[in-house]
């Protein structure tokens, strides 16, 4: 039925989608699977005795990732905003369950995953194209009356606040405040008075300062970013063995799969610190065509937004921008121990089928908003 509804409400007329965007997109993901396996598969052939064995999982993430975007690229989005309250309690329900015993998973103190027929899921992943989808759509609404904080200041504030709690609970700090930096860059966007930045600073230093204090590793991570020689096999070490990696890539990087510190100085290095591999591989001039492309991928995105036709449209479109160009920053910016670690992963890189499903089916809502009909672009020719 709901199928149905969905064929019911697409556009009838023959529409294109952005083919340079769709080249970007297949562009980053192929440059992650090689990264993904270069870096990968010393580590699971060690483990699971199978050296494609991250990059196997990756490719049925990639396969479901892609069914997400070409779903919705195509759907209406007014049916989007039609089921947008329900969607927002599906979420919080979500970001509930990994509390619940049997289906929620705690790995090194977080409870951030929850397990459903052997498959894993991230639920904090799906908050930040929530947040977006819910913000575009509350000020496009609210545009004309964003004077009245009462109909539209708060209530996105407040809804905001509750994801950003729920994520928190789940020990996943940076998350939480990934969530809120993607938040105000909506509020900018949107037109909202400086001096609400202004109050929203205030209210939100001395309690993510008080969250920070309130655990040990936190603080360990931060003593670890302002002093990393004070615990160099320690708090330090992954963040150190990442940053050696990038000094040995020199300028042109030891060549693809030649890397020698994804071997055993990096843990993890296939999820969070990928970029440590491309970095040592590629050298200097791999990081700057890795920098070069995200920039032109976000400049594209921008573009393609900032020509919506409607309000609603752009909003989303440039959210989802911010989406995978902040998050791309700040885990390349931990690497180079610019920002502290935060466990935010890298978008078409780090292993890991919550971040890929979503960083694809914000690539499908962009795609989406690139969508013009054919019979409108030569109307007038």
């Amino acid at each position: 039925m709901f199928s149905a509804v969905i064929n019911q409400e697409r556009n009838e007329n023959p529409e294109k989608i952005d083919v340079a965007f769709v080249l970007f997109v297949l562009v980053f993901c192929g440059l992650g699977f090689i990264t993904l396996f270069s870096g990968s598969y010393g580590y699971a052939s060690r483990i699971f005795h199978d050296p494609f064995y991250f990059v196997k999982r990756q490719a049925l993430n990639f396969a479901a990732g892609i069914v997400a975007m070409v779903f919705f690229a195509s759907i209406n989005l007014s049916i989007i905003r039609k089921l947008l309250p329900k969607i927002v309690v599906f979420t919080i329900i979500l970001n509930l369950l990994p509390f619940i015993p049997g289906i929620g998973i705690t790995k090194n103190g977080a409870t951030r995953w929850i397990s459903v027929a052997s498959m894993t899921f991230q639920p904090s992943e799906l908050v930040k194209l929530v947040v977006v989808i819910f913000l575009a759509n509350l000020f496009e609404k609210k545009s004309s009356r964003l004077d009245e904080p009462g109909v539209s200041i708060y209530p996105a504030a407040f809804m905001c606040s509750v994801f950003i709690f729920l994520v928190y609970l789940q020990k996943n700090l940076s998350t939480a405040a990934f969530i809120f930096a993607l938040a105000a860059s909506m509020f900018f966007i949107a037109n909202v008075g400086i001096s609400w930045f202004v109050k929203f600073f205030l209210i939100v230093l001395p309690l993510f300062t008080l969250m920070v204090l309130t655990e040990e590793y936190r603080v360990q991570r931060i003593l670890s970013f302002l002093y990393p020689e004070k615990d160099p096999l320690g708090a330090s070490y992954q963040v150190n063995a990442a940053i050696t990696a990038l000094s040995e890539g020199g300028f042109w990087g030891r060549g693809l799969g030649n890397g020698v510190r994804k071997i055993a100085s990096i843990p993890e290095v296939q999820s969070d610190f990928i970029f440590a591999v491309w970095g040592e591989e590629m050298g200097f001039l791999g990081v700057v065509v890795y920098f070069l492309l995200l920039i032109l991928f976000t400049l594209k995105s921008a573009s393609i937004s900032l020509s919506a036709d409607t309000r609603f449209k752009c909003f989303l479109g440039l959210g989802c921008t911010f989406i995978i160009f902040f998050q791309s920053l700040m885990n390349c910016g931990v690497i180079v121990r610019f920002f502290p670690s935060t466990g935010v992963p890298l978008p078409f890189f780090s292993s890991g089928g919550s971040s890929l499903l979503i960083t694809l089916s914000v690539c499908g809502f962009i795609l989406n908003v690139s969508r013009k009909k054919i019979k409108e672009e030569y109307e007038y020719v």
